[in-house]
């Protein structure tokens, strides 16, 4: 038997929005929560994710190809049995499934997605973790590697860390706050890091700009950052030297209903 615990204290004082929020007890809004991890940001611009360069995209819905590389994640295997995708589709709709591994031989997706929001391991053998890197894309599959790589599990990390999202249709985002890492192991040379967004034309705006030399910039928002729906923000990085371990962290508040800012308009 379940029982559902109020958010009030034993002096009937609310608890605080945000967890309300995280408690799904304020209907019509939820939290997103996206993070990014780049362990080797070069002098040429890009996305913070593992693969390196900029995260490419779909130029319309398409069937994605899912692989490892490595044998041991399928079905039966030690590695992860199963991955869950969730992301949009051309009309920025949720869609959502989950997919069966079949090692280093591509799955295809039964949905056709823009762009990829979710990506993480939903079960697994006695390892645990996904003992390949799992790959999302498109084209020939080589190795478990398709030709074009639009999200990616990292080995061991059981969950996509690419610091991308877009805001499905009939919702708006709130970036309530966010913090950038980055280090050297010289320490002796800076990193700059964009927060950028673009809508269905696929203009990429700059919203927000940081540097920093070995150490982290936290930004907590007074007045949250909005992005409409049908819009997307993600996060590069340019390192003024080679060899720069650079990490991003973002809290979204979605809320669905009617938008305040048509799609497109940049929130700034």
């Amino acid at each position: 038997m379940s029982f559902f615990y109020p958010s009030t204290t034993s002096e009937r004082r609310n608890e605080d929005f945000p967890l309300q929020v995280a408690r799904g007890q304020i209907p019509g809004h939820r939290v997103v929560q996206v993070f990014g991890y780049n362990g080797d940001v070069d002098q040429t611009e890009e996305s913070v994710w593992p693969n390196g360069g900029v995260v490419p995209h779909p130029t319309s819905a398409s069937v994605l190809k899912i692989s490892s590389s490595s044998a041991s994640d399928a079905a039966a295997g030690t590695g992860a049995r199963t991955v869950y995708i969730g992301g949009v589709d051309g009309e920025f709709n949720e869609i959502g499934e989950t997919v069966t591994l079949n090692g280093q031989t591509a799955v295809n997706t039964v949905n056709s997605y823009k762009y990829v929001n979710y990506l993480y391991v939903a079960t697994a053998g006695t390892g645990a973790k996904n003992a390949g890197d799992i790959n999302v894309g498109t084209g020939t599959v080589t190795s478990g590697v398709p030709a074009v790589l639009y999200d990616m599990i990292a080995v061991g990390f059981n969950q996509r860390t690419t610091a991308h999202f877009c805001v499905p249709a009939g919702h708006t985002g709130f970036m309530t706050s966010g913090v950038i890492t980055a280090g050297q192991e010289s320490g002796s040379s800076a990193i700059t890091s964009f927060l950028k967004q673009h809508g269905p034309d696929e203009i990429l705006r700059v919203g927000a700009i940081t540097t920093m030399n070995n150490g982290s910039v936290q930004y907590d928002f007074a007045f949250p950052y909005v992005i409409p729906e049908k819009n997307c923000v993600g996060a590069t990085a340019v390192g003024a030297s080679n060899n720069n371990s650079v990490s991003t962290f973002f809290n979204i508040v979605l809320v669905a209903g009617p938008n305040a800012f048509a799609p497109g308009t940049p929130w700034n």
